[in-house]
């Protein structure tokens, strides 16, 4: 058993909810009972995790995608009172952490799908204002696509969307878990890497193509599950209590 402020503390020190600028309203968002026996992890809030985190005794859920953006109406009504009355009816904890989890260089989506390629992390990736959320990396023994979507797909449990249109021989990647877009890929391309690695699709085809540049789609959910289970076993090591990861699967 651990406080729940300790294990907040603990969270803010790992993840600074204030290192980057974020969408997410990243930290506590819902305050729960005091003391903590079971904590379980996810990728995103919803009524199918709270209800699964209930049977299984949680005190405290720890998320990438919390409930509470920066965007829309805080107003707790209709179906967004019923999502988070599952939380408070049972005192359970919420935790968000949004581009924190995805920038941490150990534990973070992206640092965590560049080790599964036995890549090196060789600059930051994707700016949000002053800051970045992700890496580039380096495969000193350079792979095939092939071989890189056989991996991420094992690793990720994903169905990945290849454009083979860059070198056959894949050293420099770009990570961008989740959501890259034009954003991230036109990042890509000023990187001038071989690889770039994102979750959701967008139209870049063409622009793939004509620049001769590798892209995979691994499927956005599919593409942040590593980080909250690392993040998961890394709770279960500190606090010696019960950590258990809950996998809603969106097939997205």
């Amino acid at each position: 058993m651990v406080e729940r402020n300790i294990v907040t503390s603990y969270l803010h020190e790992l993840l600074p909810t204030k290192s980057i600028e974020d969408p997410s309203w990243n930290g506590l968002q819902v305050e729960g009972k005091e003391s903590v026996q079971t904590i379980v992890v996810g990728v995103t809030a919803g009524k199918e995790l709270f209800s699964r985190a209930i049977d299984v005794g949680a005190d405290y859920i720890v998320v990438h995608h919390g409930h509470f953006w920066k965007y829309g109406t805080p107003a707790l009504t209709g179906w967004e009172k019923r999502r988070i009355d599952m939380l408070l009816d049972h005192k359970i904890s919420l935790y968000a952490s949004h581009l924190p989890l995805d920038k941490h260089p150990e534990i973070g989506n992206n640092s965590q799908i560049l080790q599964l390629l036995h890549a090196e992390i060789t600059g930051d990736f994707v700016t949000h204002g002053d800051e970045t959320s992700s890496y580039t990396g380096m495969i000193t023994r350079g792979k095939h696509i092939e071989e890189i979507t056989e991996i991420l797909e094992a690793g990720l449990e994903t169905t990945c969307i290849a454009l083979p249109f860059g070198p056959p021989i894949i050293r420099t990647v770009a990570v961008c878990s989740g959501s890259g877009g034009y954003k991230a890929f036109a990042e890509a391309l000023d990187k001038k890497v071989d690889l770039f690695i994102t979750g959701d699709t967008a139209e870049i085809y063409n622009d793939a193509k004509d620049s001769g540049t590798n892209v995979i789609f691994a499927g956005h959910h599919a593409s942040e599950r590593l980080g909250i289970k690392a993040l998961g076993q890394l709770l279960q090591k500190t606090f010696e209590i019960k950590v258990e990861f809950i996998d809603v699967a969106t097939g997205l």
